[in-house]
């Protein structure tokens, strides 16, 4: 119980760090553009833990994570990719739409990821896909306004959501079998790379523009990818899939009030009641697993 109870405070920290980051990752794109901002995010992210590889670390213990090795370059380098299509495309899709809409919409891999169950075998009760269309009910709400379709960005930040969805999976599925850190600073440096030739590519980065995103870019190279993601590598260890999805799922939340409070983004009562459905149908998706009752 006790590690659970650890395991879930870590991912409602990660969390909170993750809704804030919408805000950082929309204010850095009034001066840059998406992949560099990226490349110097998750490249400072790896950085940053470098140190924390050679030190002693707090996760290396034998009831909870392997013993240290090498580095897992395999495993690191496949979510690094995953890592890199979901941040690009959630990265783009905020400059059309605002961080509360975007966090929201992000919570959807929660509802996908027992979908996605499906092709790993897994039987998913019909209590769940009715979850999933009252989430998509949810995102009509909040996306689709009165004389326009969904918003670009909307669009964007709902494929985002689908590699969210397989990078919680991989996850799952490499956590206890990696260092969290080295695991971590992989994926980071593999997914920084990547966005570093996109940006040279596609955009025209500059020096100056880095300069000025780089509050922006720091809180979300240490916070944002350095702590939190580490905290969710780590923590996927101590708790049931279920209660991450819980905790994760107040990174919505989170997003939705840091937007309001900072970016001055109110949503509207129709966009409330979008957030609303979508929220709960997240949630009552993972509660009869909590009861034992979903394959």
């Amino acid at each position: 119980m006790k590690k659970q109870i650890i395991g879930t405070a870590m991912l409602i920290t990660a969390s909170f760090i993750w809704g804030m980051s919408y805000v950082a990752q929309s204010i850095g794109m009034n001066h840059t553009g998406p992949a560099a901002f990226m490349a110097a995010r998750f490249l400072l992210g790896g950085a940053a833990l470098l140190p924390v590889i050679f030190a002693p670390s707090p996760f290396a213990d034998k009831k909870y994570g392997p013993p240290a090795g090498g580095l897992p370059l395999k495993s690191g380098a496949v979510c690094g990719v995953v890592l890199f299509l979901l941040s690009y495309i959630q990265q783009v899709g905020i400059i059309y739409t605002t961080v509360g809409k975007a966090g929201f919409i992000t919570t959807l891999y929660i509802v996908i990821v027992p979908v996605f169950g499906l092709f790993l075998g897994k039987k998913i009760r019909p209590f769940v896909w009715g979850c999933a269309f009252a989430a998509l009910g949810g995102m009509y709400l909040l996306c689709v306004g009165e004389s326009a379709p969904l918003n670009k960005g909307d669009m964007y930040v709902l494929v985002c959501a689908f590699f969210g969805a397989i990078h919680i999976l991989m996850i799952d599925h490499y956590s206890p079998r990696v260092d969290a850190v080295k695991f971590t600073a992989v994926q980071f440096f593999v997914c920084g790379c990547i966005s570093l030739a996109v940006a040279f590519l596609t955009e025209m980065p500059s020096w100056g523009a880095l300069w000025a995103a780089r509050l922006s870019i720091a809180y979300t190279a240490v916070l944002s990818s350095g702590v939190a993601f580490t905290l969710q590598t780590v923590a996927q260890r101590r708790v049931s899939p279920t209660v991450a999805s819980l905790a994760m799922s107040l990174e919505a939340v989170f997003a939705a009030l840091t937007g309001w409070l900072v970016l001055k983004q109110v949503l509207s009562a129709r966009e409330f009641l979008g957030c609303a459905v979508i929220f709960a149908s997240v949630i009552a998706a993972q509660t009869p697993d909590m009861r034992g009752r979903l394959g």
